[in-house]
């Protein structure tokens, strides 16, 4: 019977161990270093001080089982600490890119002559790192210009290549005869500083009285909206995108008064619900024609969040133009 209840106050004694040992390796996995340092000051002291309510004497093997519980809580503060540490420098790296990447991105004007404007920019998720998406709009002697990018990559380094797009597109916005030869000159610019793996999708647009003209570079097209609903504009074939030797062709397009036309980057249509299906634009392009147009983005961005869940895995940039009714 004694040698029963020996082995039986034995064995609680390792149980008991073995949790304390498990409570702060858990808790480096859900909570902060302080936190887990609680955790494990508990555990320690719970496991040395366990023998006194088990009545298990304080042999060697008894403390040698508790020292080994105080190295593994150790072990667990650390990396605790360590994972914080890694998080913090990402949030800091996070924010700078993002306050990089606001500075870049200038303030789209509501109106430029009969053209009306809106522009809406949704950064990722927490856990995604910031993009290169990009846009610009410009007042040239041939029409107002608009470009509507995306860099391939994340981080800071996409967010230099966005400044240099932007650059680009600004000098020589005013001196380009027409959008293909003002995608032709940002794609040498770039060409000059990428690497053989980088490029910039891009759709580059000129808006006249009654017509507008495209050169897409590998981008998605644009979505028009007029009396007739909402339809896919077709810019021709498909070409590489900037910074690859891109040669995009000139398709011309009637610009009808009161018509919308919305550009976009791929964070748009490759948002995915739980499901895993992707945002279906095509059900909500129709609503981008009611209201204002800031109104009608506001409404395709709060459809898009609410199917995404509230969560986006890439930056998303928007324009909306329209065509001031008569």
């Amino acid at each position: 019977m004694l040698a029963a209840l020996s082995f039986i106050s034995v064995s609680w004694d390792i149980q008991l161990t073995t949790a304390m040992v498990a409570a702060p390796i858990v808790a480096s996995f859900m909570t902060r270093a302080d936190r887990t340092g609680l955790v494990a000051l508990v555990a320690v002291a719970i496991s040395a001080l366990g023998g006194t309510w088990l009545g298990v004497p304080y042999t060697f093997d008894y403390w040698f089982r508790v020292s080994i519980c105080a190295t593994l809580a150790g072990l667990a503060v650390l990396s605790a600490l360590l994972r914080d540490r890694r998080e913090a420098r990402l949030q800091r790296m996070t924010v700078i890119a993002e306050t990089a990447q606001r500075a870049v991105l200038r303030s789209m004007p509501s109106a430029i002559g009969a053209l009306g404007l809106a522009a809406r920019y949704v950064s990722a998720s927490a856990e995604a790192l910031v993009g290169g998406d990009l846009y610009e709009v410009a007042a040239t002697p041939y029409g107002v210009r608009v470009i509507v990018g995306d860099v391939r990559g994340k981080g800071l380094e996409a967010v230099q290549t966005a400044a240099t797009v932007l650059g680009a597109f600004r000098a020589a916005a005013f001196s380009e005869p027409d959008p293909v030869a003002l995608a032709k000159r940002i794609d040498e610019t770039l060409s000059r500083m990428l690497g053989a793996e980088e490029f910039v999708t891009a759709i580059v647009g000129e808006f006249q009285e009654d017509r507008v003209t495209l050169a897409n570079c590998g981008h998605h097209p644009p979505i028009m909206v007029d009396g007739g609903g909402a339809s896919e504009m077709d810019t021709g074939e498909p070409t590489v995108p900037l910074g690859m030797g891109s040669e995009p062709v000139l398709s011309e397009h009637a610009w009808p008064a009161g018509a919308r036309m919305l550009f976009f980057t791929d964070g748009l249509v490759e948002a995915r619900d739980r499901s895993g299906e992707f945002f279906p634009l095509d059900d909500f392009a129709d609503e981008l024609g009611e209201g204002t147009v800031e109104e009608a983005l506001d409404a395709l961005v709060a459809h898009l969040l609410a199917y995404a869940g509230q969560e986006m895995n890439d930056d998303m940039a928007l324009v909306l133009a329209e065509s001031a009714p008569q």
